[in-house]
């Protein structure tokens, strides 16, 4: 205005009928941030969580007032069944997403060919992937100061710092819409690094490089001859990495293999760290009638998302390879029945078990195991609970709500031991009460130690432990099926 910047384009009315618009102020768009706080070792999900946009704020729009402008989200080389079974979380994050015209990270700059300068007004296209699937959010360039620009005058997602790259982006076309127009665009070089995700505006800096993450994907049918392989490199951000890859897992499984009805998807995978930590392994099978890819997407990238949230700078995400197999039909057993001849015990006796799983078309599968009473056990009942994977994980990992991994070696220890799908779980406990120590379980302490152990819990903010103490533990092994359900029955131990 008058030859001076006033801000950006930043909100609107949606469905609007005249070009009304909210002008962010631009002194808002490039004050200084404050300095970031340090995240505290303690992911925001949990290792079984279902929502990997939790941690996101999210933004709403209403007819009746101004609303942020939606950030326009390109998915190239998706499928667009992927893209329209998360689009509902990404719009309540303030995203609209957009089937892509190009993928990869641009047209390569030819030699010695000088690429039209940015300035403001200039579109460019933050690359969350590039590859065989590609992911750009576009947006405006407002302002440049030397190497530093400001642009979009909205959040992308308010995730703060972070490191993510920008392309310059070409405008093929501009599409009318009666709820809001948008442009179709391309991106082309890649120029920066946004280092900003604020509420008022991105900033990120000109000729610097972003470090990216390399995943490979490969799917196999199980009647079919080579696999179908995806290579892509995605951003190394702790909220963003998860979801991109959850949706790129998605997508691969669409494009390969059908989706609709009975399937089943074996999931393997490593998940590389820098500076010498131990990768996560990933093997867990995944069946059922509906949204079975959206169970395996989910599996593949729930681990990622609790390693990187869990605030461990030795975490630094390396690389990611997946493999998925995938069987037509349906392989689940339910637990159905657990017994034992004896419900009376002495300790040094032998007690066994009986499990029955069920299976398709009336398939039934018994398996026995026995248990020795350990010597002086005292009196009173011992409860043998036979569960699944998830019930299992929930009942030995529930006091990571209150009292999360203390280094990043118990992270990727914990993520390692987690239970799969395709066993049954045998947990031998008794009601007395187990306590943490250093960030390790430990069951049936002697009762002056547990007592310490309860006033420092209590006295740290903590509960008083309500799981009980675990005497053993064993596998049944399904068949090679997804096992469901939990059962528990009781013994008396006497004199």
């Amino acid at each position: 205005i008058d030859g001076r910047l006033a801000g950006a384009v930043a909100m609107a009315f949606p469905f609007s009928k005249e070009p009304i618009a909210g002008i962010r102020p631009i002194e808002e768009m490039v004050r200084p941030a404050a300095p970031a706080a340090r995240l505290s070792p303690r992911a925001s999900i949990t290792p079984w969580s279902s929502d990997l946009t939790q941690g996101f704020p999210e933004t709403g729009a209403a007819a009746s007032r101004l609303a942020e402008i939606a950030t326009p989200v390109w998915f190239s080389g998706f499928t667009s069944a992927a893209i329209e079974h998360f689009a509902p979380r990404l719009r309540a994050l303030g995203l609209e997403p957009r089937q892509g015209v190009a993928s990869g990270s641009g047209t390569p700059r030819a030699p010695g060919a000088k690429p039209p300068a940015l300035e403001p007004g200039s579109m460019i296209s933050v690359q969350l992937m590039t590859g065989d699937m590609a992911v750009g959010a576009d947006g405006t360039v407002t302002h440049i100061d030397g190497r530093r620009i400001f642009g979009f005058g909205h959040r992308f997602l308010a995730i703060g710092e972070t490191e993510l790259p920008f392309a310059r982006a070409e405008v093929l076309t501009l599409l009318p819409s009666l709820s809001t127009s948008f442009k179709i665009s391309a991106a082309r070089e890649l120029l920066g690094v946004i280092t900003e995700d604020r509420n008022t505006a991105i900033a990120g800096e000109l000729g610097r490089a972003a470090r990216l993450v390399p995943l490979t994907i490969s799917v196999r049918g199980g009647a079919a001859g080579a696999p179908s392989s995806y290579r892509m490199e995605m951003v190394n951000d702790r909220f963003l990495t998860p979801l991109l890859l959850q949706v790129a897992t998605f997508s691969a499984i669409d494009a390969t293999e059908r989706v609709v009805g009975a399937a089943t998807f074996a999931l393997r995978g490593r998940i590389e760290f820098e500076g010498g930590a131990p990768p996560v392994r990933l093997d867990n099978l995944y069946s059922g009638e509906a949204n079975v890819p959206a169970q395996a997407s989910l599996g593949a990238a729930v681990p990622l998302a609790y390693a990187m949230q869990s605030g461990f700078d030795a975490l630094r995400l390396k690389s990611i390879a997946l493999e998925i197999d995938s069987f037509a039909g349906r392989k689940q057993m339910e637990i159905d029945q657990v017994w034992t001849p004896r419900r009376e015990v002495r300790p040094g006796e032998k007690t066994e078990l009986r499990i029955t799983l069920l299976g398709e078309r009336g398939a039934e599968l018994t398996r026995k195991l026995e248990w020795t009473v350990p010597a002086g056990l005292p009196p009173g009942p011992v409860y043998f609970t036979v569960a699944d994977g998830l019930s299992t994980n929930i009942a030995e990992y529930r006091h990571l709500l209150s009292s999360p991994p203390k280094s990043a070696a118990q992270v990727v220890a914990l993520l390692n031991e987690l239970r799969g799908n395709a066993k049954a779980y045998v947990r031998v406990w008794r009601a007395d009460p187990s306590f943490l120590a250093g960030g390790e379980d430990l069951p049936a302490p002697p009762p002056s130690v547990a007592m310490v152990l309860g006033r420092a819990q209590a006295g740290a903010g903590g509960q008083a432990p309500g799981r009980g103490s675990k005497l053993a533990e064993f596998e049944i092994a399904g068949d090679g099926a997804v096992i469901s359900g939990s059962r528990t029955i009781q013994v008396e131990v006497k004199d």
